[in-house]
C-alpha cells in the first residue's frame, strides 16, 4: 500500500487496510460513499461538501471503502455485499472508540452499508442520513443482471468496455455537469465488487420499521439505479423526512441538510 498521506488513518480488518480522514471534533459522525467511488473521486466530483458537518460541531470521518480509493481488498465477491460492508462499518466504529452512538450517513452502496449495519446493531447509531438510495426490492433484480455483465465484460474486454457502455447511459438532472471519474476498484477485483452489489439488497422494510431512529433521506429524480420508489419506501418504513433535489444547486445544499438533521435544528 502508498505511504499514507497527511490527514489520513488505516486501520486493517478482513485482511484489508482500511484508509479514513478525521476531521472536526464533536460527537462522531461517519460517511460512507458511493460505490466504484472513493474520498478523492467523490470530491473531484464537486457533488457534495461536507463542510457544514464539521462546522456543526462534528467529527466527521470518511472512509475508502474496501478495495476503493486508498483501502485495499481481494478479489472474492462475498466481500462487496452489503452485509459485508457493514462489517467493516462496524469495525471502524469499534476502531474509533468514540463516545456514544454515532450518526451515520450513507450515499447508494453506502446507504445499503449504513442501513445493514443499523439494523444489525441499532444502539451503534443516533441518527442516520440515507442519500440516494439505491434500487431495492422488486426492482433489484434488473440492477443485478446488470452488474452480473459487467462483470463478465470487464473480465473479457477490460473495464475499459464496461465504461464507454456505462457513459451513454442518461444522466439524472441534478447530476448535471458532474464530471465522469473512473472506477477506484482496480480491474482485478472490479469483477467482484460488481458481483458483491448484484448479490446485495436493502434490509426488508418490515425490519426498517423496527428502527427507532430519526433518519432522513435524499433523493433525486429520474435515475432508475436509485429510484424515488425506493426512496419513498424507505422514507416510509423509517418515518423519515424525504427530500427530492431536482438540480444540482439542491444537491449541493445537501451538506447543510445534513449538519442540520445530525445536530437536530432540521425540520
Amino acid at each position: 500500500m502508498e505511504e499514507h498521506r497527511a490527514g489520513e488513518h488505516v486501520f486493517r480488518h478482513r485482511g484489508a487496510e482500511l484508509v479514513y480522514e478525521d476531521r472536526g471534533r464533536g460527537p462522531l459522525a461517519v460517511y460512507a460513499h458511493g460505490g466504484f467511488a472513493g474520498r478523492a473521486a467523490e470530491d473531484r466530483t464537486g457533488l457534495f461538501d461536507w463542510d457544514p458537518v464539521v462546522r456543526a460541531g462534528r467529527r466527521l470521518i470518511r472512509y475508502d471503502a474496501r478495495a476503493h480509493g486508498r483501502s485495499t481488498g481481494a478479489p472474492v465477491d462475498a466481500d462487496y455485499t452489503y452485509p459485508a460492508l457493514a462489517d467493516d462499518l462496524l469495525a471502524l466504529l469499534d476502531h474509533l472508540d468514540a463516545d456514544g452512538p454515532a450518526g451515520a450517513m450513507g450515499s447508494s452502496m453506502g446507504c445499503g452499508t449504513v442501513l445493514h449495519a443499523a439494523v444489525r446493531a441499532p444502539d451503534r447509531f443516533s441518527r442516520l442520513v440515507l442519500l440516494l438510495p439505491p434500487t431495492a426490492w422488486t426492482t433489484r433484480e434488473a440492477y443485478a443482471r446488470a452488474n452480473r455483465r459487467a462483470a463478465d465484460t470487464v473480465e473479457r474486454e477490460g473495464a475499459a468496455a464496461w465504461l464507454a457502455a456505462r457513459a451513454r447511459g442518461p444522466r439524472p438532472p441534478a447530476a448535471s455537469g458532474v464530471p465522469d471519474v473512473p472506477p477506484t476498484p482496480g480491474e482485478r477485483v472490479l469483477p467482484s465488487v460488481l458481483r458483491g452489489l448484484a448479490l446485495s439488497d436493502l434490509p426488508p422494510p418490515e425490519e426498517l420499521a423496527r428502527l427507532r431512529l430519526p433518519a432522513l433521506v435524499l433523493a433525486w429524480a429520474d435515475d432508475p439505479g436509485h429510484p424515488l420508489s425506493t426512496a419513498g419506501t424507505v422514507a416510509r418504513a423509517l418515518g423519515a423526512d424525504l427530500r427530492v433535489a431536482r438540480s444540482r444547486a439542491e444537491v449541493r445544499d445537501w451538506g447543510r441538510i445534513v449538519a442540520d438533521h445530525l445536530t437536530g435544528t432540521g425540520r
